[in-house]
């Protein structure tokens, strides 16, 4: 049995499904070099038989990624199995992971079948996957609510059939942690060919136990954890990384083993998935909300000050937040920059440098001085546009006068060509610019979502504007970011526009497709 707990993510594609908008292939590609970075030692990044997109996300990522397994989802079924392969082919280590439900319930109600035939369909679907690669995972969907000699049946069988990775999840999060630790306790006693695979355990959190089950999983002999960073994904989420990471490094003295995460690497992540996801992290978030630091009572202020043990098991640096420096100035030059940017672990391929020193200098002119935060902010919107933006903002001005309508001037470059007009009214600022940019565009979209925070601190903070909009039925995602809330607005809403103009994009190369053109 390994000393190391496999840390195996699935935040792009369990974390991925439950967003209100669909991510990027560049978003995802960013998520996964970040993944990369931080260590895990699998990361899922989508279920490439759904659609034309995730395969391509799927193969993207797979072809760029060279320290982690790369994995694909596919259900018991040929089609998927042989499309997860097509796209993870390009990988330099990859994972087939295949699945069916074992409960009764899903069984006999989702797919009308028998616990006999879907243990002949999963012995088949790991014997195909194993045509492709050696590194098979095979998982029973809704283990938690299987009878343990059912699961100990399939199990066996998909191990003989060849898969090196046997994954019994909690998929509705029904279980608590004595009764699925002793799960995992029989699965590791009973089944008679446990010793040719590793035990791996994917929980969800609907009654808040995803930590706690994975947690004892561990104890009881599983030495794989599916999870995702922050906890995101279906209902009320997956286990959360962090959790589990820094609670084996934690209390090394329960557990005698470790992971090869970076932790050091975890609050930038997790604030990187936040932010792309559009999916805030609440204050009191174990390990990186921004209370999981924070002292307000006077008794423990005076211990920390004391000792910082009195009331904190680890510390702030043990997963990357660091105290922010101040000494960037508009006198500041590209080698300063690229020098903060390494110490908060980002390469040079992950930003434009140029692009992100024009960005700093008209902050810096704006602000005078310019934090490590402030940096970040800016490098992670460059990060977000496009090679091939249609749409860019030019020039803005608004203004609003109370008992007047709003009114705002919008000038924009589309295609190359400058278009400019003036909208008066709506509910304000915000709302005439909006009004002007879709009035310039032609576009027919709804606003189903709108969220404004604050970058940093102070007067001068950056306002980061998070929408959502709505147009032909699919949901985009857009962020903008800027010292005036207006132009982080048009911002985002421009960002939003580059998003739909590249799905147009697709469709379009789709239905040339399909006629043969």
């Amino acid at each position: 049995m390994t000393n190391n707990v496999i840390i195996f993510d699935t935040t792009l594609r369990d974390g991925e499904q439950a967003l209100k908008a669909s991510l990027t292939v560049k978003e995802k590609l960013q998520i996964a070099l970040a993944l990369e970075r931080l260590g895990v030692d699998v990361m899922e990044v989508g279920f490439p038989v759904s659609s034309s997109g995730d395969f391509e996300s799927v193969q993207t990522i797979a072809r760029h990624i060279k320290n982690s397994r790369v994995a694909a989802l596919s259900r018991a079924v040929d089609k998927d199995i042989d499309a997860a392969y097509e796209a993870l082919r390009v990988a330099e280590a990859y994972r087939i992971h295949t699945f069916i439900a074992s409960s009764a319930l899903h069984v006999e109600a989702k797919l009308k079948s028998t616990f006999e035939d879907v243990v002949e369909r999963a012995v088949k679907a790991v014997k195909r996957a194993r045509n492709y690669t050696d590194d098979v995972e095979f998982s029973c969907e809704d283990a938690g609510r299987t009878g343990i000699d059912n699961i100990c049946r399939i199990v066996e069988a998909a191990i003989n059939a060849g898969a090196t990775t046997v994954n019994i999840p909690d998929t509705v999060g029904f279980c608590l942690p004595t009764e699925y630790g002793n799960m995992i306790h029989q699965v590791m006693n009973r089944v008679p060919n446990i010793d040719k695979a590793i035990v791996s355990v994917h929980c969800h959190n609907d009654l808040g136990m995803a930590t706690a089950n994975s947690l004892t999983a561990v104890m009881n002999g599983a030495r794989q954890i599916e999870c995702t960073i922050n906890g995101i994904g279906e209902r009320a989420g997956n286990t959360a990384l962090e959790e589990v990471v820094m609670a084996i490094k934690t209390r090394q003295d329960m557990f005698g083993i470790d992971t090869r995460i970076n932790t050091q690497e975890i609050h930038r992540v997790s604030q990187m998935v936040s932010q792309l996801c559009n999916m805030p992290i609440q204050p009191n978030k174990a390990i990186v909300g921004d209370n999981a630091f924070a002292h307000s009572s006077g008794i423990h202020q005076d211990g920390m000050l004391k000792n910082k043990n009195t009331y904190e098991i680890m510390s702030p640096e043990s997963i990357g937040l660091k105290k922010e420096k101040l000494n960037l100035t508009a006198r500041s030059g590209r080698a300063a920059v690229k020098g903060h940017m390494a110490d908060m672990g980002y390469t040079e391929s992950d930003y434009d440098l140029d692009k992100l020193y024009e960005a700093f200098l008209k902050l810096a002119d704006k602000k005078g001085q310019v934090f490590d935060y402030d940096l970040e902010a800016l490098a992670f919107i460059d990060m977000q546009q496009g090679d091939e933006d249609r749409l860019k903002l030019d020039k803005i001005s608004a203004h609003s006068v109370s008992e007047f309508p709003a009114t705002s001037f919008v000038q924009l470059e589309l295609d190359g060509e400058k278009l400019s007009t003036v909208s008066t009214g709506g509910n304000g600022p915000v709302d005439a610019t909006y009004n002007a940019i879709l009035a310039l565009t032609g576009l027919e979209i709804t606003m189903s979502h709108y969220n404004l925070t604050a970058k940093g601190e102070g007067a001068e903070a950056l306002g980061q504007v998070d929408i959502v909009v709505e147009h032909e039925g699919r949901k985009f995602h857009g962020v903008g970011l800027a010292t005036d809330i207006i132009e982080s607005s048009a911002r985002a809403l421009i960002h939003a526009i580059n998003a739909i103009y590249r799905s147009h994009k697709v469709a379009d190369l789709k239905a040339k497709h399909t006629q043969g053109v």
